[in-house]
């Protein structure tokens, strides 16, 4: 804490500065107490400048930190800057002290406008660097555990010595030319507060720029001369929500820190801080049902107390606490600890602002639609099971597709621990992060509500050109699950167009069963997408036109992909239940069946697929297994074959007697040397079995099961079938 004074003919100006690391509860107690020995009449926050208009926000009740003050370019929103506080910054409660005891507040470093147009980090890595020498200066392995010991548990108020070290540093490391300019601009906004009148300023700001701001300041005319010529932007500020994992080291902030949930409890816990935080810990695993005692938090406060004082350290800092943690409240688990870092030492803690914070319309209307959906904002990653019969859940779906769609990532679509076989269900993980902000700013420029601007941006990416027919179908799917109709005729009008012009049938084919899905989720949705069924249909029959000259000639890997597609348009077809189209795609698969100059993968699926469907008979089925099988080809020519009729269906060996002795007997004659050539290709077709299929199928090699001699015709199948569902349901079979 230094003063500067400057002569005047009327009394000089008092100037005190406080270095502080940011984000630190030390340095935030100690600053308060400084302010309130000190009672200035200005403070003056490193911060950007031309926030002062936004400033007084922070003083609304409403204002719940984590915030930051977000900087973007009006003209290109993804160039933007944040400025995090927490309730345990320095600056936020040098901010809120000033507003409470009516203080002039301002931020005195580089405007936004300056920091965007020059196109680098806002924060300061440098002052960590620094601090980091001088850390180990001190003997610690790092600054965190420096900063620990040294100032959040010990000399309360060490401005003056925290300024002298820096000035040591700097004269040894040096600054860089943005440091320099950032350190002109503070001085310059010093002289302009002591010529309009201050006669008590207080300037918190971070501690390498301290000694720069100490002392006389001297003449302005070097400090103007590095000022000048600073490109500009046109910039918008505004506050926005934060959360303590974007404060962490581990998120990218350049003044990020190692546990953001530590400093949050110790700045509001400073009576009993070690056992109300092994308090806090118990809880987090007990909530996991893990048997957690008042024994095993007493035991973790001696432990960590003891440790301590064995280091001769005031009280137990963080490094104690993560060690009693691991030893008595985690067993040693490195598991459990994982667990208690992720929800305490870094946290998820998500901040609000003010409802009189300006922003974009676009973030506006988002807000009034959560709001009547009951969607909020957090930072914790939350599952959000929807049924899609009910009126509110469709309206979240749809919601959150239009998000998607502007690139407003706050939910993703996952997997439902619920099982469901319906299109009736979609999960969504929520989970709200700072960044979506500046996706919001960017998204506004497409409209004023959510939906105009998902409509906007979907029509945008249709009418671009040479975009592929299966980005179009994808788009088409997406706009249907967001509920965009206005798009629908326009998106089905750029698919016909664009299914004309292509000529490859693999992608025509990748592109039907996104068409097929379409129409049938239209049925769900209860939107007529009847002029989307002629495409579909106008698709299929180019495929059918062009899969057999496709297939002709392929390597393994091009048919490989192509029996992907064949499997993928089959069951897309199955979905459909048009006898029509489904007919005419069972045609062309015997066509492709017969050939003998097509890959045997192909083949072998074909032929499953027609024995499925019931297209081949059992006997006729198992005729070509046979053959495929006989003497005159190849052991992997054979493999390929096999791998493409069985693939995916173990219990169709299973249940088949006859196809299993012809395939065992296959394997069993093979030499040694053509095993070691199909055995991949045998690995992955009896990989692609389900667990239960590989049980059964190893029980009936061993003779452990009463294999049958003749396998039931399917019309008996069938009616067993039925007869056991009638059962169950009590109704006459």
């Amino acid at each position: 804490m230094t003063d500067a004074l400057f002569d005047r003919a009327d009394a000089p100006a008092e100037i005190r500065v406080f270095g502080i690391r940011h984000h630190g509860p030390g340095s935030a107690r100690a600053v308060l107490q400084a302010l309130a020995e000190f009672e200035p009449d200005t403070v003056l926050i490193e911060g950007p400048s031309d926030a002062d208009p936004v400033l007084a926000l922070a003083a609304a009740d409403d204002m719940v930190p984590p915030v930051a003050l977000l900087a973007y370019a009006r003209d290109e929103p993804a160039r933007a800057a944040f400025w995090p506080f927490a309730a345990f910054s320095p600056e936020w409660q040098a901010l809120r002290w000033a507003y409470l005891h009516d203080a002039d507040v301002r931020f005195c470093d580089l405007p936004a406008a300056m920091s965007l147009a020059a196109e680098r980090e806002v924060g300061d890595r440098a002052t960590d660097d620094l601090l980091g020498m001088l850390a180990r200066a001190g003997g610690y392995a790092d600054f965190e555990q420096w900063w620990d010991a040294v100032v959040e548990h010990g000399t309360a108020q060490a401005f003056d010595e925290i300024t002298d070290a820096m000035r040591v540093l700097r004269e040894d490391v040096g600054i860089d030319d943005h440091t320099a300019r950032r350190e002109a601009h503070m001085r310059q906004v010093l002289r302009a507060t002591v010529k309009a009148g201050a006669r008590a300023i207080a300037v918190v700001c971070g501690a390498m720029h301290a000694p720069a701001l100490t002392g006389r300041l001297g003449p302005a005319a070097p400090d103007a001369r590095l000022l000048k010529g600073i490109p500009k932007v046109k910039t918008t500020l505004t506050w926005v929500p934060w959360s303590h994992s974007r404060l962490s080291l581990s998120s990218g902030y350049g003044a990020g820190i190692t546990s953001p949930g530590w400093y949050h409890h110790l700045f509001t816990q400073p009576a009993d801080t070690t056992a109300r935080w092994f308090t806090r810990v118990a809880r987090v695993l007990r909530e996991e049902d893990l048997p957690v005692s008042s024994a095993h938090v007493i035991e973790a406060t001696r432990l960590a107390d003891t440790l301590a004082a064995l280091r001769g350290r005031a009280a137990a800092g963080l490094d104690e606490v993560v060690e009693a943690t691991r030893s008595v409240l985690c067993d040693g688990d490195d598991v459990l600890l994982d667990l208690v870092t992720r929800r305490l030492l870094v946290g998820e803690a998500l901040g609000s602002v003010s409802e009189d914070t300006p922003t974009v319309p676009l973030d506006t209307d988002l807000q009034r639609n959560a709001k009547s959906l009951r969607l909020k904002r957090s930072a914790e990653a939350k599952n959000l099971d929807l049924d899609l019969r009910r009126e509110i859940d469709v309206a979240r779906s749809r919601l959150l597709h239009r998000l998607a769609l502007l690139g407003i990532d706050w939910g993703t679509p996952t997997e439902s621990e619920v099982r469901s076989t319906g299109t009736f269900r979609e999960t969504w993980t929520l989970r709200w992060e700072p960044e979506l902000s500046v996706a919001i700013v960017e998204a506004s420029r497409w409209g004023t509500t959510v939906e105009s601007a998902a409509a906007a941006t979907v029509a945008d990416r249709a009418a671009r050109s040479g975009i592929a027919l299966a980005d179009l179908t994808e788009l088409l799917e997406r706009a249907l699950l967001a509920d965009l109709r206005t798009t629908i005729t326009s998106l089905v009008t750029a698919i016909d167009a664009a299914a004309a012009l292509d000529h490859d049938v693999l992608h025509l084919m990748s592109a039907l069963p996104t068409l097929v899905r379409t129409v049938r989720y239209g049925d769900v949705r209860g939107t007529d997408l009847s002029s989307l069924e002629h495409v579909c249909d106008a698709l299929l029959a180019r495929v059918c036109a062009g899969l057999p000259a496709a297939v002709t000639g392929l390597d393994h890997d091009a048919a490989d992909a192509l029996r992907t597609a064949i499997d993928d348009v089959h069951l897309a077809l199955a979905l459909r239940e048009d006898p029509t189209a489904t007919g005419r795609w069972l045609d062309t698969l015997t066509s492709v069946s017969e050939r003998d100059d097509v890959d045997g993968l192909l083949v072998g699926r074909t032929t499953r697929m027609l024995r499925d469907t019931g297209r081949l008979g059992e006997y006729e089925a198992s005729v070509r297994v046979a053959r495929a099988l006989s003497v005159g080809s190849s052991a992997p020519v054979k493999a390929r074959w096999i791998d493409g009729f069985l693939g995916g269906g173990g219990l169709l060996l299973v249940h088949d007697s006859a196809l299993f002795d012809l395939v065992d007997e296959w394997i069993s004659n093979l030499t040694d040397d053509d095993f070691v050539d199909v055995l991949p290709v045998l690995r992955r077709t009896f990989g692609s079995f389900a667990f239960g299929e590989r049980r059964l199928l190893g029980q009936t090699v061993r003779g452990e099961r009463t294999r049958r001699t003749e396998a039931p015709p399917a019309v008996d199948r069938g009616r067993i079938a039925l007869t056991a569902t009638a059962s169950i349901l009590g109704v006459s079979a």
